[in-house]
Protein backbone atom coordinates (compact mmCIF):
# COMPACT_ATOMS: atom_id res chain seq x y z
CA UNK A 1 0.00 0.00 0.00
CA UNK A 2 1.33 3.58 -0.54
CA UNK A 3 1.42 5.62 2.34
CA UNK A 4 0.30 8.83 0.60
CA UNK A 5 -2.99 6.70 0.31
CA UNK A 6 -3.68 5.79 4.15
CA UNK A 7 -4.32 9.79 4.17
CA UNK A 8 -7.46 9.70 2.12
CA UNK A 9 -9.76 7.64 4.63
CA UNK A 10 -10.46 10.63 7.08
CA UNK A 11 -9.39 8.64 9.78
CA UNK A 12 -6.19 9.55 12.00
CA UNK A 13 -3.23 7.83 10.89
CA UNK A 14 -0.44 6.44 13.54
CA UNK A 15 3.07 5.75 12.48
CA UNK A 16 6.28 4.82 14.07
CA UNK A 17 10.07 5.48 12.98
CA UNK A 18 12.67 3.48 14.30
CA UNK A 19 16.75 3.60 14.01
CA UNK A 20 18.02 0.43 11.32
CA UNK A 21 19.79 -2.03 13.32
CA UNK A 22 23.67 -2.59 13.38
CA UNK A 23 23.77 -6.38 14.27
CA UNK A 24 21.64 -9.58 13.43
CA UNK A 25 20.19 -9.20 16.94
CA UNK A 26 19.60 -5.92 16.30
CA UNK A 27 17.28 -6.68 13.55
CA UNK A 28 15.43 -9.42 15.70
CA UNK A 29 14.71 -6.92 18.59
CA UNK A 30 13.68 -5.17 16.10
CA UNK A 31 11.05 -7.44 14.69
CA UNK A 32 10.17 -8.86 17.39
CA UNK A 33 9.03 -4.68 18.88
CA UNK A 34 7.42 -4.20 15.54
CA UNK A 35 5.49 -7.08 15.92
CA UNK A 36 4.85 -5.84 19.95
CA UNK A 37 3.43 -2.87 18.41
CA UNK A 38 1.23 -4.27 15.31
CA UNK A 39 -0.67 -6.46 18.55
CA UNK A 40 -1.30 -3.86 20.96
CA UNK A 41 -1.49 -0.17 18.82
CA UNK A 42 -2.30 -1.48 15.39
CA UNK A 43 0.44 1.22 13.41
CA UNK A 44 -1.15 2.16 9.83
CA UNK A 45 2.89 1.98 9.22
CA UNK A 46 6.48 2.51 10.44
CA UNK A 47 9.65 3.85 8.98
CA UNK A 48 12.82 2.85 9.08
CA UNK A 49 16.18 5.65 8.59
CA UNK A 50 19.57 5.39 6.43
CA UNK A 51 22.38 5.38 8.47
CA UNK A 52 25.15 7.86 7.89
CA UNK A 53 27.41 4.76 6.50
CA UNK A 54 28.51 1.55 6.72
CA UNK A 55 26.22 -1.37 7.07
CA UNK A 56 23.33 0.39 8.97
CA UNK A 57 22.50 1.19 5.21
CA UNK A 58 22.54 -1.83 3.98
CA UNK A 59 20.13 -3.30 6.97
CA UNK A 60 17.92 0.19 6.24
CA UNK A 61 16.27 -1.73 3.17
CA UNK A 62 16.47 -5.19 3.91
CA UNK A 63 15.12 -4.97 7.70
CA UNK A 64 12.42 -2.18 5.76
CA UNK A 65 11.21 -5.01 3.31
CA UNK A 66 11.24 -8.26 6.52
CA UNK A 67 8.98 -5.86 8.21
CA UNK A 68 6.71 -5.86 5.15
CA UNK A 69 6.44 -9.36 3.92
CA UNK A 70 7.46 -10.89 7.21
CA UNK A 71 4.92 -8.99 9.59
CA UNK A 72 2.16 -7.90 7.26
CA UNK A 73 2.91 -3.85 7.72
CA UNK A 74 3.14 -1.17 5.81
CA UNK A 75 6.56 0.11 5.47
CA UNK A 76 8.72 2.84 4.28
CA UNK A 77 12.57 3.42 4.15
CA UNK A 78 14.52 6.43 4.49
CA UNK A 79 16.81 7.22 1.69
CA UNK A 80 19.57 10.15 1.88
CA UNK A 81 21.56 11.70 -0.94
CA UNK A 82 24.33 12.95 1.16
CA UNK A 83 27.29 10.70 0.16
CA UNK A 84 25.28 8.44 -1.77
CA UNK A 85 25.08 7.99 -5.89
CA UNK A 86 22.40 8.08 -8.63
CA UNK A 87 23.33 4.12 -9.51
CA UNK A 88 22.92 3.76 -5.30
CA UNK A 89 20.05 5.41 -5.07
CA UNK A 90 18.44 3.18 -8.16
CA UNK A 91 20.04 0.16 -6.79
CA UNK A 92 18.09 0.60 -3.23
CA UNK A 93 14.93 1.60 -4.76
CA UNK A 94 14.97 -1.64 -7.05
CA UNK A 95 15.70 -3.28 -4.36
CA UNK A 96 12.53 -1.81 -2.33
CA UNK A 97 10.31 -2.51 -5.07
CA UNK A 98 11.36 -6.10 -5.81
CA UNK A 99 10.58 -6.79 -2.07
CA UNK A 100 6.99 -5.12 -2.38
CA UNK A 101 7.75 -2.09 -0.84
CA UNK A 102 6.60 0.74 -2.26
CA UNK A 103 6.96 3.86 -0.27
CA UNK A 104 10.16 6.08 0.70
CA UNK A 105 11.44 9.42 2.40
CA UNK A 106 13.17 11.30 0.31
CA UNK A 107 15.84 13.22 2.59
CA UNK A 108 19.15 15.32 1.62
CA UNK A 109 20.52 13.90 5.12
CA UNK A 110 23.28 15.28 7.78
CA UNK A 111 26.27 16.78 5.47
CA UNK A 112 29.51 14.66 6.76
CA UNK A 113 31.96 17.49 8.72
CA UNK A 114 34.60 16.71 6.33
CA UNK A 115 35.97 19.70 5.31
CA UNK A 116 36.80 18.25 2.22
CA UNK A 117 33.38 16.45 1.35
CA UNK A 118 31.97 16.93 -1.92
CA UNK A 119 28.10 15.95 -2.32
CA UNK A 120 27.18 13.82 -6.08
CA UNK A 121 26.86 16.65 -8.84
CA UNK A 122 23.09 16.61 -8.97
CA UNK A 123 22.11 14.77 -5.41
CA UNK A 124 22.79 18.53 -3.90
CA UNK A 125 19.24 18.45 -2.30
CA UNK A 126 16.29 16.57 -1.27
CA UNK A 127 14.16 17.80 -3.86
CA UNK A 128 17.16 16.10 -6.53
CA UNK A 129 16.37 12.85 -4.81
CA UNK A 130 12.78 13.51 -5.29
CA UNK A 131 13.45 14.16 -9.03
CA UNK A 132 15.32 11.01 -9.38
CA UNK A 133 12.79 8.75 -7.73
CA UNK A 134 9.70 10.32 -8.96
CA UNK A 135 10.65 10.16 -12.97
CA UNK A 136 11.60 6.30 -12.80
CA UNK A 137 10.42 4.68 -10.14
CA UNK A 138 6.77 3.98 -9.01
CA UNK A 139 7.16 5.06 -5.21
CA UNK A 140 4.99 7.09 -2.74
CA UNK A 141 7.56 9.79 -1.59
CA UNK A 142 7.38 11.82 1.31
CA UNK A 143 9.12 14.57 2.26
CA UNK A 144 10.45 16.81 5.55
CA UNK A 145 9.19 19.74 6.53
CA UNK A 146 10.42 22.03 9.45
CA UNK A 147 7.89 23.68 11.90
CA UNK A 148 10.75 26.08 13.43
CA UNK A 149 12.48 26.58 9.73
CA UNK A 150 15.45 24.55 8.53
CA UNK A 151 18.72 25.38 10.32
CA UNK A 152 20.37 26.31 7.21
CA UNK A 153 17.06 27.67 5.63
CA UNK A 154 18.32 31.86 4.74
CA UNK A 155 14.75 32.61 6.48
CA UNK A 156 11.15 31.56 6.71
CA UNK A 157 10.06 32.15 2.92
CA UNK A 158 12.79 30.60 1.66
CA UNK A 159 12.11 27.31 3.84
CA UNK A 160 8.50 27.68 2.96
CA UNK A 161 9.25 28.25 -0.75
CA UNK A 162 11.41 24.90 -0.98
CA UNK A 163 8.61 22.91 0.76
CA UNK A 164 6.53 23.78 -1.44
CA UNK A 165 9.19 22.72 -4.00
CA UNK A 166 9.40 19.12 -2.64
CA UNK A 167 5.55 18.57 -3.29
CA UNK A 168 5.65 20.17 -6.79
CA UNK A 169 8.51 17.70 -7.37
CA UNK A 170 6.43 14.48 -6.05
CA UNK A 171 6.12 14.16 -2.28
CA UNK A 172 2.63 12.90 -2.01
CA UNK A 173 2.93 13.78 2.02
CA UNK A 174 5.16 15.69 4.81
CA UNK A 175 6.19 14.51 7.90
CA UNK A 176 7.00 17.24 10.22
CA UNK A 177 10.27 18.01 12.37
CA UNK A 178 10.06 17.66 16.24
CA UNK A 179 8.32 20.27 17.85
CA UNK A 180 6.87 20.77 21.48
CA UNK A 181 5.23 23.54 21.04
CA UNK A 182 1.20 23.03 19.27
CA UNK A 183 1.08 26.52 18.41
CA UNK A 184 3.88 25.83 16.06
CA UNK A 185 3.01 23.55 14.27
CA UNK A 186 -0.57 25.05 13.73
CA UNK A 187 0.97 28.21 12.36
CA UNK A 188 3.12 26.46 10.25
CA UNK A 189 0.35 24.48 8.40
CA UNK A 190 -1.79 27.51 7.88
CA UNK A 191 1.73 29.12 6.42
CA UNK A 192 2.63 25.86 4.10
CA UNK A 193 -1.60 26.06 2.85
CA UNK A 194 -0.72 30.17 2.52
CA UNK A 195 2.19 29.66 0.20
CA UNK A 196 0.02 26.65 -1.82
CA UNK A 197 1.20 23.35 0.31
CA UNK A 198 -1.96 20.84 -0.36
CA UNK A 199 -0.66 17.78 0.39
CA UNK A 200 -1.15 16.24 4.21
CA UNK A 201 1.65 17.99 6.75
CA UNK A 202 1.89 15.36 9.80
CA UNK A 203 3.15 16.46 12.97
CA UNK A 204 6.20 14.52 13.86
CA UNK A 205 6.34 13.40 17.86
CA UNK A 206 9.16 12.54 20.08
CA UNK A 207 7.91 11.66 23.63
CA UNK A 208 10.76 13.63 26.36
CA UNK A 209 12.26 10.31 28.01
CA UNK A 210 15.80 11.91 28.56
CA UNK A 211 16.60 15.76 29.21
CA UNK A 212 20.31 15.77 27.86
CA UNK A 213 18.90 13.57 24.91
CA UNK A 214 16.21 16.20 23.95
CA UNK A 215 18.64 18.83 24.34
CA UNK A 216 21.06 17.84 22.04
CA UNK A 217 18.40 17.03 19.65
CA UNK A 218 16.40 19.99 19.38
CA UNK A 219 19.85 21.63 19.01
CA UNK A 220 20.42 19.63 15.96
CA UNK A 221 17.20 20.27 14.40
CA UNK A 222 16.32 23.98 15.62
CA UNK A 223 13.47 22.90 17.51
CA UNK A 224 12.79 24.91 21.04
CA UNK A 225 11.75 23.65 24.10
CA UNK A 226 8.66 25.61 26.17
CA UNK A 227 10.70 27.37 28.82
CA UNK A 228 7.82 25.98 31.42
CA UNK A 229 7.99 22.60 29.99
CA UNK A 230 12.12 22.88 30.17
CA UNK A 231 11.86 24.15 33.83
CA UNK A 232 9.76 21.27 35.02
CA UNK A 233 12.14 18.47 32.96
CA UNK A 234 15.44 20.58 34.67
CA UNK A 235 13.24 20.07 38.42
CA UNK A 236 13.38 16.08 38.21
CA UNK A 237 16.28 15.29 35.40
CA UNK A 238 18.05 13.22 38.37
CA UNK A 239 14.62 11.08 38.74
CA UNK A 240 13.91 9.24 35.37
CA UNK A 241 10.92 8.16 35.93
CA UNK A 242 9.72 11.83 36.47
CA UNK A 243 11.45 13.12 33.21
CA UNK A 244 9.37 10.23 31.45
CA UNK A 245 6.02 11.00 33.00
CA UNK A 246 6.44 14.66 32.43
CA UNK A 247 7.38 13.77 28.93
CA UNK A 248 4.67 11.20 28.72
CA UNK A 249 1.89 13.82 30.15
CA UNK A 250 3.17 16.40 28.10
CA UNK A 251 2.54 14.51 24.45
CA UNK A 252 -0.21 13.44 25.12
CA UNK A 253 -1.95 16.82 25.71
CA UNK A 254 0.13 18.02 22.66
CA UNK A 255 -1.58 15.07 20.81
CA UNK A 256 -4.52 15.56 21.51
CA UNK A 257 -4.92 19.61 20.59
CA UNK A 258 -3.27 18.35 17.61
CA UNK A 259 -5.70 15.73 16.48
CA UNK A 260 -8.78 17.81 17.48
CA UNK A 261 -7.25 20.98 15.51
CA UNK A 262 -7.27 18.32 12.27
CA UNK A 263 -4.14 16.80 12.26
CA UNK A 264 -3.98 13.83 9.63
CA UNK A 265 -2.34 11.69 12.16
CA UNK A 266 1.02 11.67 14.44
CA UNK A 267 3.86 10.07 13.59
CA UNK A 268 6.11 9.18 16.72
CA UNK A 269 9.81 9.48 16.39
CA UNK A 270 10.66 6.34 19.36
CA UNK A 271 14.24 5.99 19.36
CA UNK A 272 13.55 2.08 19.47
CA UNK A 273 12.00 2.59 22.53
CA UNK A 274 8.16 2.02 21.90
CA UNK A 275 7.04 1.80 25.63
CA UNK A 276 6.25 5.66 26.01
CA UNK A 277 4.56 5.78 22.15
CA UNK A 278 2.22 2.91 23.36
CA UNK A 279 1.40 4.62 26.56
CA UNK A 280 0.67 7.62 25.05
CA UNK A 281 -1.44 6.16 22.01
CA UNK A 282 -3.56 4.22 25.08
CA UNK A 283 -4.23 7.51 26.88
CA UNK A 284 -5.18 9.09 23.63
CA UNK A 285 -8.25 6.33 22.99
CA UNK A 286 -9.33 6.40 26.46
CA UNK A 287 -10.03 10.09 26.08
CA UNK A 288 -11.54 9.44 23.06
Amino acid sequence: MKIQDCYTTGKPVFSFEFFPPKTDQGAENLMRTVAELKESVHPDWVSVTYGAGGSTRERTHQVVVDLQSKLGITAMAHQTCVADTEDGVRQNMQRLLEGGVQNVLALRGDVPEEADFQATPGLDHATDLIDLIKAEFDMSIGAACYPEVHPESKDEPDDLRWTLEKEKRGAGFLISQIFFDFDKYLDYVKRLRASGVRVPIVPGIMPITKVAQVERFTKMCGATIPETLLERLRAHQDDPGAIMAIGIEHAIDQCRKLLEAGAPGLHFYTLNRSHATRGILAALRNLA
